[in-house]
């Protein structure tokens, strides 16, 4: 029986380990800093990324940032889903958590997304829950993923086989259902998660791999401000086939086994610039999300509002204040009076009507 005064749990499923037997204390479920900073900072990265794309079409130097965190921060995010789903093997109980963690969420953030839309941009209110809105394609893909995780178990080169899925979905001109592209193109990622040890990330909590780090961040940053065309932004966010992109098939593999190789290097460059104690966003960590799911809802407010051409008009110190403005909303998005507020919407719980095999003999 849940308890009424319990402060909201922290991640949805597929960013926790789930318990090996409900009620029985697992020494795995005990946090680990590292990771909760990381999802912190990767969760920031994704409101700052969807707050610049407001503001840089005329930027240089914004695009290049925006370019530089797109190559990397989802890709690490999903990883980090893989990585956590390891222990999930289909329980009910397991699915039932699943299911009031990422489906439920993904159900009732898509009518309010589709809702702003609406009111923001006058546009006709259509709630169509198999083509996710903005940022919700993220939830059902999570939900796909986690319930595939049995699947990846049973084939011996699980990496590789997605990997050749992923470059396969570009070559389709599949529609936009159930955000099936991205599924399919960040697929190894999180496949790769899920067969990563502690050992792995050992490697990246050193100083000497931490110098690494920086250094390829300073360059890769570097190469994108030198890059004066910037990249169609659909390379990066996976949900374009070769036709979309107009280039050819050959090219296009020969593209994303690249973006695959940057990626791998940007993304073991970040975790290795995480900070590996306890700071002051660490337990803020544990609440990601609540700020994914609601800056989105914050970024329409300030479109409806007018703020973003005040912000472009004022050049580069409204890009500042734009940045400062996202971070402390992704701070303020993370606290206890928030979570406790939104926690129907973003925690809900199924009708204790049937109960899982696995809760009987509780």
């Amino acid at each position: 029986m849940r308890m009424p005064m319990r402060m909201p749990a922290a991640d949805p499923p597929a960013l926790r380990h789930p318990r090996d037997k409900p009620g029985t204390p697992n020494p795995h479920d005990a946090r680990d800093p590292f990771f909760d900073n990381a999802k912190f900072l990767l969760i920031v990265l994704v409101a700052l990324g969807h707050s610049w794309e407001q503001i840089d079409n005329d930027t240089h130097v914004l695009q290049a940032v925006h370019t530089l965190v797109y190559a990397f921060h989802m890709p690490a995010f999903i990883l980090l889903c893989g990585y956590f789903s390891q222990r999930f093997t289909g329980r009910p109980d397991q699915v039932r958590r699943l299911i009031e963690g990422v489906l439920i969420p993904y159900l009732l953030f898509e009518a309010a997304y589709s809702a702003t839309y609406s009111a923001v941009r006058g546009e006709p209110f259509a709630f169509t829950p198999t083509e996710p809105t903005y940022l919700c394609w993220f939830l059902i893909a999570l939900f796909l993923w986690r319930l595939s995780t049995p699947l990846w178990r049973a084939i011996r080169y699980p990496v590789p086989v997605a990997v050749l899925l992923s470059l396969a979905a570009g070559l389709t001109t599949m529609s936009y259902d159930l955000a099936l592209p991205r599924v399919l193109m960040f697929l190894p990622w999180f496949v790769l998660g899920l067969h990563l040890r502690p050992e792995h990330f050992a490697l990246l909590r050193t100083k000497a791999a931490r110098r690494c780090g920086v250094a390829a961040l300073v360059c890769a940053g570097a190469a994108a401000y030198l890059w004066i065309q910037a990249p169609d932004e659909h390379w990066l966010s996976m949900d374009a086939g070769y036709t979309q992109l107009d280039v050819g098939w050959p090219l296009y593999l020969a593209v994303r086994v690249g973006l695959f190789a940057l990626s791998a290097v940007l993304v073991a460059a970040f975790f290795a610039c995480v900070p590996r104690r306890r700071t002051v966003f660490t337990a803020l960590g544990a609440a990601t999300m609540y700020p994914y799911l609601l800056h989105g809802l914050l970024i329409r407010a300030g479109e409806a509002a007018g703020l973003y051409p005040l912000l472009k008009d004022l050049g580069t110190p409204g890009q500042l204040l734009l940045t400062i403005g996202v971070i402390s909303m992704v701070f303020l998005l993370s606290t206890p009076p928030v979570r406790k507020l939104f926690r129907p919407l973003v925690e809900p719980r199924l009708p204790r009507v049937i109960v899982p095999e696995g809760e009987r003999a509780k």
